[in-house]
């Protein structure tokens, strides 16, 4: 009986080091089936990183770290952005001697943002090609809901263009459609490892024929602490407009973000779709773009056939001959809609042209707003809906619109606009947002701005809506923007309630 008993105590220690704490309760705490329901409790740590910004030495770019004023545990915590440590700076390092090396150990210890409180936001700049990638953790009462956006401005130049990306939690498996090895395409996946032990991932293409086959994809190393940026035009030789890339890893994990870069419309960043699924939402898109192209790929077996609608402010409209979507299985499908939102706001809903019959699929948008050689491009990823809560990090006083979409019934949420990076007072506004709409607004704005903020957005009652935030930052008569999603930012997690049951010490 003391083996029994003391394996009782050792899963207990285990369930304790995995969630943080360990809760007992009573049986009457049951629910009505006799099972215990798992409690929602805030995340203890988060982690989150930014590709390295560098495109020119023109480039300046701004980073705005916040968590939500909710917080999360007692513990004060940390929520640290770190540079990363690249391989080819370690070469050179490594080339120039021992000192070099420590000096570089020095600067990627040194926090390139710290975040001390929750919420208001932190900021920080650099600026030329070299800014490193970061590497990021928060912890405490600073982790639930912990965001970081980067914003990089680039004027002139084959990368110009506003760059938006919210920095990426790691993971094992992503999906890129609307990336392309076109000829007046440079597109690189950005690979950035967290971990202390290398990771190792393969990058898949698939273009309108299918898989554009590729042996220099498969095992690339990206050491620890690390970044690597691959240009997947050197993956394959065949030029593709549509391209859908998959990265997957062997070991470890990583963040994976596309830098697209184009001739003419300029250059932003694409962040990986929803998972594979049979409905997707894209919402956010502009009310004054001129191009809008639906890129979706099919990874399973079978085909899909999905059914497209525009939500606007008054309802949903069928896409004059786009209506319906065909997509072969592992090829992947490009069509343009074209100005499709003629003025007003929209999201994109694709959903299966037969309802007992869903293929999953993933899908992402390329828009443009303005003409001619004053063009600019952002990205619009499937995402899903912002859950219990999701927030964009960098807010300015002026140039900022979210985008609210309910896709089935009505849903409310609220938005509020942190304190200001310099001064401020939040403010609290709610949305309705009528099923099978979207809503664009001009989000509400801090008291006596100074700086930049954040938004936040909750949901309050009724069916799920989907967000995202369009920033416009116009140069030179170029009608910059970035548009990013605003998926649930995973701050609260199920843990699962243990109950005591002294009976399983008895022989």
């Amino acid at each position: 009986m003391k083996s029994t008993y003391l394996s009782l105590i050792a899963g207990t220690v285990a369930l304790a080091a995995v969630t943080g704490f360990a809760a007992f309760t009573a049986p009457g705490d049951a629910d009505a089936d006799g099972a215990k329901a798992a409690a929602r409790l805030p995340v203890e740590r988060s982690s989150l990183l930014c590709p390295a910004p560098g495109l020119s030495e023109l480039a300046e770019t701004t980073y705005t770290s916040f968590t939500p004023a909710a917080g999360g545990s007692g513990a004060a915590g940390i929520a640290e952005l770190k540079p990363s440590v690249s391989a080819a700076t370690d070469a050179s390092d490594t080339a120039a001697g021992k000192s070099g090396k420590k000096s570089k150990k020095a600067d990627s210890d040194k926090p390139a943002v710290s975040l001390k409180k929750s919420g208001k936001p932190a900021t920080a700049d650099a600026s030329g090609s070299d800014a490193p990638a970061l590497v990021g953790t928060a912890t405490g009462a600073l982790a639930p809901g912990w965001t970081t956006q980067q914003t990089t401005t680039v004027g002139v130049g084959a990368s110009r263009g506003l760059l938006g990306v919210s920095c990426t939690a790691p993971d094992t498996d992503f999906w890129f459609p609307a990336a392309s090895t076109a000829k007046s395409r440079e597109d690189y996946v950005h690979l950035t490892n967290p971990d202390d032990t290398a990771a190792v991932a393969d990058i898949e293409l698939y273009g309108p024929d299918g898989s554009l086959k590729s042996d220099v994809g498969e095992g690339i190393t990206v050491p620890a602490r690390s970044s690597v940026p691959v240009l997947i035009s050197t993956l394959s030789s065949t030029a593709a407009d549509d391209v859908t890339i998959h990265v997957t890893t062997r070991t470890g994990r990583v963040g994976a973000v596309v830098r697209a870069a184009d001739e003419k419309t300029g250059s932003d960043w694409l962040t990986a779709s929803a998972d594979p699924a049979g409905t997707l939402v894209l919402p956010g898109i502009p009310a004054d773009a001129t191009d809008v192209r639906l890129v979706a790929f099919a990874p399973g077996e079978d085909d899909a056939d999905l059914k497209v609608k525009l939500l606007g402010k008054n309802g949903a409209i069928s896409p004059a001959g786009h209506e319906d979507l065909h997509i072969k299985s592992n090829m992947t499908t490009g069509v343009d809609l074209k100005n499709l939102t003629r003025g007003e706001a929209g999201s994109l809903l694709l959903t299966p042209a037969q309802s007992d019959r869903a293929t999953p699929v993933v899908a992402a948008l390329r828009v443009v707003r303005g003409s001619g050689d004053k063009q600019e491009v952002a990205f619009i990823p499937a995402t899903g809906p912002v859950g219990a809560q999701a927030t964009a990090a960098d807010n300015r006083a002026k140039g900022s619109t979210l985008s609210l979409t309910a896709p089935g019934a009505t849903g409310t949420v609220k938005v509020t606009a942190s304190a200001g990076s310099e001064g401020g007072a939040r403010t609290v506004k709610t949305y309705t947002v009528k099923g099978g709409t979207t809503l664009a607004v001009t989000p509400p704005v801090p008291d006596g701005l100074k700086g930049s903020y954040a938004l936040t957005v909750e949901t309050e009652s009724g069916g799920p809506v989907h967000a995202a935030r369009t920033l416009a930052l116009p140069e030179n008569g170029i009608p910059m923007f970035t548009v990013q999603t605003l998926p649930d930012d995973g701050g609260t997690v199920e843990v699962p309630r243990a109950e005591q049951d002294l009976s399983v010490l008895d022989d």
